[in-house]
């Protein structure tokens, strides 16, 4: 069994390190953005200039690996996430920084459309589902690891870049090195937002207002912690629990969209989402555990949405149509992670810290409040026609290739 899951293996090795880093550089940029005095509009701009690079490459990375290959594209990608980590380190200005977001967005996109083909390429119908589950579990451990490594380094210091820049390199060992044989050529990514809306209104809406709260807190998150005077280690606790309470609260929601119509659950997070954003906004919290402890909260409701909206799109899809859904669905979230960084920036530079939080209440709101308009226009899915809900991998590491991994396209597969 073990000799079945080795080519594998070594593909989620290099799968962590280039997770590692990039959750570190996305929370080290911030924080130092921070203590040099960039303008909040800068910091919003470097995620919406990270976001619209992520979408870029899905669409044209593909070009680049069938003309280049699997093991040279991952190299120049994952080359390429070395130079700009440690281009950030050397050059220490705002307008550089946004520009070189752009292109780490675009590169990262790349890199995981290769290593997620790879994976692709490796699982069977029989072991997709376990294959899935440990690319979801490398995700998140590797995401959240790299953010702890600021707690121990000088964000002040060059060091940070390094060990960022180091563990790039160390991620093209793996596939370097693999004899695993290449996957087949990438396949184009295409956004058809009329046949998206057609199928489901409440989930393209809900995933452009998904990633504008989920971009805005993912961006200017830490720039919140550090202006409200919590310390570098419970920042990076902060960030990180928000997103594991969010993947821990996705099966139990997703169990409860299993017995009812799935967009109740997807108002009542929304409104979950919104109730403690505004409690953050309102009571102004300061003490550190108060704030790791609301954020958690906040991000248990919020971070389950995007599964439960693509849990209702694929709903109504035929199951062949799984990956063109879920793909577009997953691009208008990139859309939406372009406009949350700004939104947020202007009004946490209007107010005060907190109104990072009364933007990602307005986006929850919104949501809410249209989907239940659209539960008095159109009858749900009889429970017996739905697929079992599934749990989604964290939304910065996804890829339209990485759907074709999900256990839910074996029936595309078989047909």
């Amino acid at each position: 069994m073990f000799a079945t899951y080795r080519p594998i293996l070594s593909l989620l090795r290099g799968t962590a390190f280039l997770l590692a880093a990039s959750g570190l550089h996305g929370l080290l940029l911030p924080l130092r953005g921070q203590l040099e005095g960039f303008s909040t509009a800068s910091l919003g701009l470097m995620g919406t200039a990270w976001a619209g690079g992520f979408v870029t490459g899905c669409f044209f990375a593909p070009r680049i690996v069938r003309r280049a290959g699997h093991v040279r594209a991952f190299g120049a990608f994952a080359a390429s996430g070395a130079i700009v980590a440690l281009l950030t380190g050397l050059i220490i200005d705002e307008y550089v920084w946004i520009l070189l977001r752009a292109f780490t967005g675009f590169t990262m996109a790349g890199a995981f459309m290769v290593i997620e083909s790879w994976l692709n390429e490796k699982a069977t119908n029989e072991n997709r589902g376990t294959v899935f589950g440990l690319y979801m579990m490398v995700t998140y451990a590797s995401i959240m690891g790299g953010q702890m490594i600021v707690a121990g380094g000088d964000v002040k210091s060059a060091s940070l870049f390094m060990i960022t820049g180091i563990l790039f390199c160390l991620s093209l060992i793996p596939t370097a090195v693999s004899t695993a044989s290449h996957p087949k050529p990438l396949q184009d990514v295409s956004l058809d937002v009329r046949g998206l809306y057609a199928n489901s209104p409440v989930s393209a809406v809900a995933c452009v207002l998904i990633g504008i709260a989920n971009g805005a807190w993912g961006t200017l998150g830490a720039v919140y912690g550090a202006r409200i005077g919590i310390s570098t280690a419970e920042i990076a606790l902060m960030m990180s629990l928000v997103v594991v309470a969010g993947a821990a609260m996705q099966l139990p929601a997703g169990r409860l969209s299993d017995k009812t119509d799935r967009r109740f659950v997807l108002a009542g997070a929304a409104f979950g989402g919104a109730f403690f954003a505004l409690m953050i906004f309102l009571f102004e919290p300061r003490s550190g555990v108060f704030v790791i402890v609301f954020t958690a909260a906040y991000g248990a409701f919020a971070y389950t949405l995007y599964s439960i909206a693509v849990a209702h799109a694929n709903d109504h899809a035929r199951s062949e149509d799984f990956v063109k859904v879920s793909g577009g669905l997953l691009l208008l979230y990139g859309f939406g992670t372009m406009i949350g960084p700004l939104l947020a920036a202007a009004l946490m530079g209007w107010m005060r810290p907190e109104g990072l939080f009364l933007a990602t209440a307005f986006a929850h709101l919104c949501l809410a409040g249209y989907t239940l308009l659209r539960i008095s226009r159109r009858a749900p899915v009889p429970i017996g026609d739905r697929d079992a809900f599934k749990t989604q991998p964290a939304d910065r590491s996804v890829t339209p290739e990485a759907l074709r991994l999900d256990p839910r396209r074996k029936a595309e597969a078989d047909g």
